[in-house]
């Protein structure tokens, strides 16, 4: 087992020698790679941040409840207290009209047209702010539908049908990012496969000589397929290095852009487990694109 681990050591080694001789080519290639894997990355990363940040607006979604006219101030606390007591309620704030009146004349400018009214036209308001884990869909309606069957409420407003929306478009962009992976990941075995084969051609001397003496297929292949795990890992690196620039590039004018809409949301970056599986995955297509190449190449040459 030493002996072994040992062999396959120095083929590592070996191989990654044999790259560094041939910079530019080996360079070229593992951008080309990192260029590939970015591009599903990036997008990854664009669908994670929305999805990040629609969440925060779910939880910012209230409902506005508007009390019956004419209900006393007193009967409106009792009600914003029985809403409150509610485990899928977070906060419930009660407006009373007097107080929304007064408000609506400081701000909108039209004090003289209010004081000519006979009364105040305004309700009883409370918004009624969900508990984080009773934000989805579902539970804001059932909420809103056992608020409006209360006596003293008029009607109770709830707009999530933008949110939906979103993210029903965020849905349809995971399944494409989905299937630009599944295609890009396919170009990378191409490009590994193309660069392993013309490998192979030219030390097509070597391989003869190697099988001549007794070498067997798997022993010939086994450097080729540690060119294309570093290949892969170059390629993956790369791709990292790159969503990294993606992000401190957009990160401040993205972070602008929420503060102009009162949002403190801050565009992520790939995560460890993001970044593991990133590295994994053009390990996986490195290694299996050499595979495939050199098993095939490889059977075509044999001693003469």
């Amino acid at each position: 087992m030493t002996a072994w681990l040992l062999r396959h050591v120095q083929t590592a080694i070996g191989s990654l020698g044999r790259l560094a001789q041939h910079k530019l080519a080996t360079t070229l290639t593992i951008l080309v790679i990192g260029i590939a894997l970015a591009l599903p990355a990036c997008l990854h990363l664009l669908v994670t941040n929305a999805q990040i940040a629609t969440g925060n607006w779910n939880r910012a979604v209230d409902l506005t409840v508007f009390l019956k006219r004419p209900t006393s101030a007193e009967e409106a606390r009792r009600t914003a207290e029985r809403i409150r007591q509610r485990r899928d309620v977070a906060e419930a704030q009660l407006i009373l009209a007097d107080e929304a009146l007064k408000e609506f004349r400081r701000g909108s400018g039209f004090g003289d047209a209010i004081d000519a009214l006979n009364e105040n036209p305004l309700p009883h308001t409370i918004v009624v702010r969900p508990t984080e884990a009773y934000t989805n869909a579902a539970n804001l309606q059932s909420l809103a539908a056992d608020v409006r069957a209360l006596p003293s409420v008029e009607a109770v407003q709830l707009d999530t049908a933008w949110v939906n929306r979103l993210n029903a478009i965020l849905e349809a962009f995971q399944r494409g990012l989905l299937l630009a992976a599944a295609v890009l990941g396919l170009g990378v075995m191409v490009i590994v496969g193309n660069t392993i084969r013309l490998d192979i051609q030219n030390r097509r001397d070597e391989i003869e000589v190697t099988k001549l003496v007794g070498g067997s297929d798997a022993f010939v292949r086994r450097p080729f397929l540690y060119n294309g795990f570093w290949y892969g890992l170059g390629g993956a690196a790369t791709a990292w290095v790159i969503t990294l620039v993606a992000i401190a590039v957009l990160r401040e004018p993205i972070g602008k852009l929420a503060g102009l809409y009162g949002s403190s949301f801050q565009l992520g970056a790939l995560g460890a487990e993001a970044s593991a599986i990133l590295l994994a995955s053009g390990v996986a297509l490195g290694w299996l694109g050499s595979y495939l190449a050199a098993t095939r190449h490889l059977r075509k040459i044999e001693p003469t």
